[in-house]
């Protein structure tokens, strides 16, 4: 019986991508009946028994050590986010513990940026499942002017980036191209779950987005991974107009599960003009909210 594991099915993805030609492998005239490449000729690859590797993608073998990961990852042509990827879903190299409680915390130091880049970059903090832990006024202005400012400040309530670019029509509306930005975040979940297996809220978001976009269901059968870097986006601003933001993603020290998000324009461009505009109505539409105190 299949019994496919988040790591096989992961190269058994991979695999249907490439072809014999890619790898310099003959075909022999052959008709495949599979796309891509077959599991023996992935094992010949990687130096390993066609068995072995047939285990592993059908998760009958649970182990693998790093030497295998690596030649499997050389097999396969991984580029070094999905190598890591790899990594996170072998069940042999260790993964992240789990993180207990579902409230997280934004420290007072963090809040004050925040607000002090206000008057220059639109930024937000993001936590373990993109949930918006804070933003300050030209962030919020920018990505969810039709949200309430305070929203993030409600554990319970908070918006989350990922079913915001799926579920929310005002934040579709904004990327002018979502299929990449849809992409983008799939590849950047299906980094969270590897990282994080034991996290049930994690996963019932994967479960509510499949349910209820079948663009979601389609990306996420992809395994696309893509982790959260630096990215162009072209937004229709409803208030503003078209703009092109630089986003940039940072860690956040001492904070390993938060991120801080930046977006910044060409200096000198109509869209710095814009974000200049943008920073203008964010300080002066919303009425000042303290933000909430950490507990």
């Amino acid at each position: 019986m299949d019994r496919t594991s988040p790591l096989g099915a992961f190269l058994k993805a991979r695999r249907a991508r490439l072809s014999p030609d890619d790898v310099g492998l003959p075909r022999y005239g052959d008709r495949r009946r599979v796309p891509g490449l077959r599991r023996e000729e992935v094992a010949l690859l990687a130096g390993v028994s066609a068995g072995y590797y047939t285990r592993l993608e059908q998760g009958r073998q649970a182990n693998a050590s790093p030497e295998v990961l690596d030649a499997l990852a050389r097999a396969l042509h991984l580029s070094p986010a999905e190598r890591d990827h790899l990594y996170d879903l072998s069940s042999t190299t260790g993964h992240r513990p789990a993180v207990s409680g579902d409230y997280e915390r934004v420290s007072a130091d963090l809040r004050t940026l925040l607000t002090t880049m206000a008057a220059h970059v639109p930024a937000l903090v993001v936590g373990r499942r993109n949930d918006v832990l804070a933003w300050n006024r030209t962030g919020h202005a920018l990505l969810a002017p039709h949200l309430d400012f305070a929203a993030p400040d409600d554990p319970g309530g908070r918006p989350n980036l990922s079913r915001m670019v799926f579920l929310d029509a005002p934040t579709r509306a904004l990327h002018r191209d979502w299929p990449a930005k849809a992409r983008a975040v799939v590849g950047n979940l299906r980094i969270l779950t590897a990282r994080n297996p034991g996290d049930t809220h994690l996963a019932a978001l994967i479960a509510e987005l499949a349910a209820r976009s079948a663009e979601f269901r389609s990306m996420w059968d992809a395994h696309t991974v893509a982790p959260c870097g630096r990215d162009v986006h072209t937004l229709a601003h409803p208030a503003v107009g078209e703009l092109t933001v630089t986003q940039q993603t940072f860690d956040v020290p001492k904070e390993p599960h938060q991120s801080l998000v930046t977006f910044t324009a060409e200096p000198g461009s109509p869209s710095t003009a814009a974000l200049e505009a943008l920073k203008t109505r964010g300080r002066t539409v919303d009425a000042p909210v303290a933000c909430a105190p950490t507990p």
